[in-house]
This record gives structure tokens, sequence and C-alpha cells, in this order.
């Protein structure tokens, strides 16, 4: 009788046996290792019952989520080093690897660093976040800590040194999201008011204005600025400095206050997305501050002599360096301060502008272009920065009214000191009327609005001709100042604004310009150098020849009086003592 030959697991098959210990030995095959040889894996048990459920539950985690790499024992210390270091730091900006280290280094591995990565539980990183709120930090800090170490776990998990991340199942710090009170029209006329008494004043208007973040501020150069097309190019952000010493470390302080201390960090980093890279419509108010800026700009450099450092940038120090971001934060403070504004972040900027596209009913995707935001996140972005104010509530219940009961809706938006600004004509709405006054055009959805603004000047400028004429509203887009968006469905407000000035001579001696101190004029809104609603307005001004100008416009005479003369004695003030004004000394 033949005898029933062996049988023999095919290659790569797992294995069951009894020892000669009397213990029973698995083993399975789990992958390759780096040589190219298979990676097999040994459990061992006391039971043939406790072996075949040991190497079925390895099986099981092989096909399923993988094993752990076999080799180096990982530390959460040892790992959190590695990642930050070696893996994070060449593939991520400097922002965004300095929050690492801030969570590795100050909070991660002296909370965690000790556990091994392999025994690392979920448990283990909610208490950890717990502790870290009872010992002061906020939930805010806490959150960063717990995105810091998903992401290094993550890549751990990748790399086979984990099966599973225990940080993409413990739950994360809740962070309630503080709501923004973006600031009212009244709050950013004083803070626009009170910067022009300010040095940089266009610094504090772009944010404003046009909501563009502060390392975009800071970042522009004057190539980016194009007056004659009235563009503003975003192409760059402003990094934070990181110091080194100087000295070798023995001065015992900090980098940062190093008397030798080097920067050792690049000034700008190109935007973070292709949407971040955007060109941007000037208002004509702000490219007539830039152009002042410019010349400001251009006298600081003669005065600075040596000391200066050409850069190109349009913001900069006294010397010609681009602005430290810490110290325009805290120039942002000190504007809420002097101008009475309630204390805000520098981003809050950034949330008005939003809001007052909103009001100004600008469309979504313009929004988005001015804001630098891409189309995918956009709606997440708008949500989150553009505030439901009254103004807007306001609109929505007199359409709501018009449409229930027929009352008729407002033609401007419910609020103060709002532009009769709108948007674009829809594509029903063909011609638009413009009121030709000498050589400043005005566009008007209505022809009435138009005519009576013509009318208005005619009478009150002979000289100048005036007349109403019929466009295209294709060829105002192409060939309008401000294209489409400068189209108004209302009549400008007008008003009689008092205007008061007066100029020093160095040392305080008052100048004869052979005209009247204080006079009145009416004024449109969009007569720029003329007008203002505000009850009144002043600022004191250094000139090339070294006299300060005091200038006061307002609609209320009184106030203006009152103020001329607060006016002209801090001019007087500052002609004697430039230092306290951020002027130079005189030469």
């Amino acid at each position: 009788m033949n005898k029933p030959t062996k049988s023999r697991q095919p290659n790569g098959a797992s294995s069951i046996f009894q020892g000669k210990d009397g213990r029973w030995h698995g083993y399975v095959t789990v992958g390759v290792k780096d040589d190219g040889t298979p990676d097999r894996r040994h459990v061992g048990r006391k039971t043939r019952p406790e072996i075949t459920k040991a190497v079925r539950e390895l099986e099981k985690q092989r096909d399923s989520t993988g094993v752990t790499k076999a080799g180096q024992t990982w530390t959460v210390k040892t790992w959190l080093t590695h990642w930050v270091e070696n893996i994070a730091a060449p593939s991520v900006s400097e922002n965004t690897i300095d929050g690492y280290r801030v969570a590795v280094y100050h909070h991660l591995i002296p909370g965690l660093g000790a556990h091994r990565l392999e025994k690392l539980e979920p448990e283990h990183l909610e208490r950890f976040y717990k502790k870290m709120r009872e010992n002061g930090s906020s939930a805010g800090t806490a959150h960063q800590a717990h995105r810091t170490i998903r992401t290094a776990l993550n890549e751990a998990t990748r790399r086979r040194h984990l099966a599973t991340s225990p940080a993409a199942i413990a739950k994360a710090p809740k962070v309630e999201e503080e709501e923004v009170e973006p600031y009212t029209l009244e709050e950013i006329q004083r803070l626009l008011l009170e910067a022009g008494k300010h040095r940089n004043t266009a610094r504090w208007v772009i944010a404003l204005a046009l909501g563009l973040r502060q390392g975009e501020v800071l970042g522009l150069q004057w190539t980016d600025v194009n007056f004659e097309d009235g563009v503003l190019d975003v192409r760059r952000g402003r990094l934070r400095p990181r110091y080194q010493h100087g000295c070798g470390g023995k001065c015992g302080r900090k980098p940062g206050y190093c008397p030798q201390k080097a920067n050792i960090r690049r000034e700008t980093k190109d935007t973070k997305t292709r949407a971040g890279k955007r060109s941007i419509g000037l208002p004509e108010e702000l490219a007539r501050l830039l152009r002042q800026h410019q010349d400001q700009q251009a006298r600081e450099r003669l005065l600075a002599r040596d000391l200066w450092t050409e850069k190109g940038y349009v913001f900069t120090s006294p010397t010609g360096e681009p602005l430290n971001p810490n110290t325009d934060f805290h120039r942002w403070k000190d504007l809420l301060k002097s101008a009475k504004v309630r204390d805000g972040r520098l981003h809050d900027a950034r949330h008005t502008a939003v809001t007052v596209l909103l009001i100004l009913g600008v469309s979504d995707s313009i929004v988005d272009r001015i804001m630098g935001w891409e189309s995918g996140k956009s709606a997440r972005m708008r949500r989150r920065y553009q505030h439901v104010t009254s103004p807007v509530l306001q609109q929505t219940a007199a359409k709501v009214g018009g449409l229930l009961w027929g009352t008729p809706t407002p033609l401007q938006p419910a609020t103060a000191g709002a532009s009769a600004l709108v948007p674009s004509p829809t594509s029903t709405e063909t011609t638009v009327y413009v009121a030709r006054l000498g050589e400043r055009y005005i566009a008007f959805r209505h022809r009435e609005h138009a005519e009576a603004v013509v009318s208005q000047w005619s009478a009150e400028h002979p000289d100048d001709p005036a007349e109403t004429e019929e466009w295209d509203h294709q060829k105002w887009e192409q060939e309008g100042p401000g294209g489409t968006r400068a189209v108004r469905s209302a009549l400008p407000d007008r008003h009689t604004v008092h205007h008061a000035h007066a100029a020093f001579l160095p040392g305080g001696e008052r100048l004869n310009l052979g005209r009247p101190e204080q006079w009145s004029v009416m004024a449109w809104e969009f007569e720029a150098d003329l007008y203002t609603d505000l009850p009144v307005r002043w600022h004191t001004t250094r000139r090339p020849g070294q006299e300060v100008e005091a200038q006061i416009r307002g609609v209320d005479r009184c106030a203006v009086a009152v103020v001329f003369a607060e006016a002209c004695a801090q001019a007087v003030d500052r002609t004697k003592n430039p230092g306290e004004y951020g002027d130079a000394d005189g030469e």
C-alpha cells in the first residue's frame, strides 16, 4: 500500500506547529522587508486554539489596516522630533513649521513624549488635552496641539510605524468660534480720520477698504501698484522675522532681543494659493493717498541719506526696511485707542471689508476675487467672514414688505454714509446715463439722476461744460472710470461743507496764504477733496518745505471753528517737536 505524500503549505501562507518546548508557534507573512525578503512575524501561545486565534487576528490586521513596520522602537518624543525636523520642515511654509514646533516642543513632548508610539491610546490624548486646559491653555491652543499630533501620527501610520492613528479616534478639544462683530461705517470713518494723522496712512485704508491680509499689505512693492490702470496686484506676503544670536548666545537674552541679532528668514513669500495672486481695483481716493504716501516716502529717503535701504516696499520703516508685522500690530492697537474705537484684532478689518461688500450688494464672484478665496472654499469663507448686519436686515425687510404689501423699497443702502454704488447693471440694462462735468464722468442707471446733477453743476460752475450723455453699457464697462461698479442707482449725497486751512513755518510762525482761512462750499459726495458728511474731520500734515498745514472740514460750522484752534495748536507744536509726530528732523 502506497504511503500518502506529505502536504506542504504554499509560499507565504501562515503556519502553526507545536515546538519541542510544548508551546504552540505561528508564523504569518505580513509583507516584505527592506532587503526584499518576506517579513514573517512570530506569535506563541500555550494551546492550539489560542495560537489559531492569534494567527487569525494577525492575518486580519495584515489584510485590513496593515501590520506595523518592524525595526526601530519609536517613542512619541523621538517620532515627533523626527517628523517635525526631517519630514514637515522641508515641505511646509515657515509660518506653519513655527506653529508645529511650538506645539511639539512646548506641549506634546512634555506631556506625552515618554509613551511608546504603538502603545499610545486615544484616552491618553484626551486626558492630555484636558490637562492643558486645566493648566491655563486656551481651547485654541489645545486644538492646535491636537491638529499637530494628528498630522504627525497620520504620517507614522502611512509609513506603517502604527497600525491606526489614535489621534484620528480621540475627541478633539471643542473650540467655540467667536462671532466677529465688524466695525460699523461710523467706526470706519473715525478710524480713517484718525489714520490721516499718523505715518503710513494708506496702510490702514487698504486694510479697511480692500480687506487685504496683514502679510499681503506689508509685502506690497511699488511695482505692484498700477496708478495708470487703477489696479493693485497682490503677489506675495510678508513673513515674520526669525532671529538668531549674533553674539553666540553670550548676551543671555532671547535671540529676538540680542543686540547683534540676525534675521535668518526671508522677508516675503509668494501667496499660498493661486487665488491669492490677484488684481484689485483701486478706489480713486485710495490711489490719491498712495501717491501722497509715495511722495512722503521720497522725502524720508532724502532725510535718511546713507541709512536708507532701498528694497521697493510700499510701507517701510523710516530707513526703508519692510515693516515688522509685530510692530504693525501694535500700531493698529494704537490707532484704535486714539480713534476711541472698541478694541479688535487686526484681522477684524478684513471681516469689516467683506461685510461692506455685502452691504453694497457686490456679487459673490467679485467678493471671492477681491478676498483671494479659492472657488472650492469660497462659500464657506463667505459664511465665516460676511456678517449680516442691521443694514442688511433692514434692506431684506424692505424687500419683503414691497413683495407682500407693495411697500416701495429704498434705492440705496439703509445706512448713514453708505455709498450709492450698486452692482453691475443686469443684462437687460444696456444704457448708462453719464453726467459729464468738465473732465469728470459720473454714471447713473436713471436719466433723471444724471440730469439733476448736470443741472445743479451748470448753475454753480458756469465755466465748466456739463451735459448728459448716453453710453452703451459695454462702452462704459471698458472705458468708464471704475467700470460698472461705479454706476449709481440714486443721487449722490450733497452737503454744505465748511473748510478751514492754515500753514506754519518751522518754529511756529504763521504763513500768509493770501486767501481766507475759513470758507464754505456745496459739495457732492464724488468731490472727494471737498466733501464729508461728518460733523468735523481734521489733520495736520508736514509738507516738502518743512511747513506744517492744518486742514479742517465738516458739516457743522461751529465744530469746524472750534477744532480749527486745536488743529493750529497741534500744527505749531509739530513744527517745534517733529519727532513726537513721527516726522524726521528738519533739514
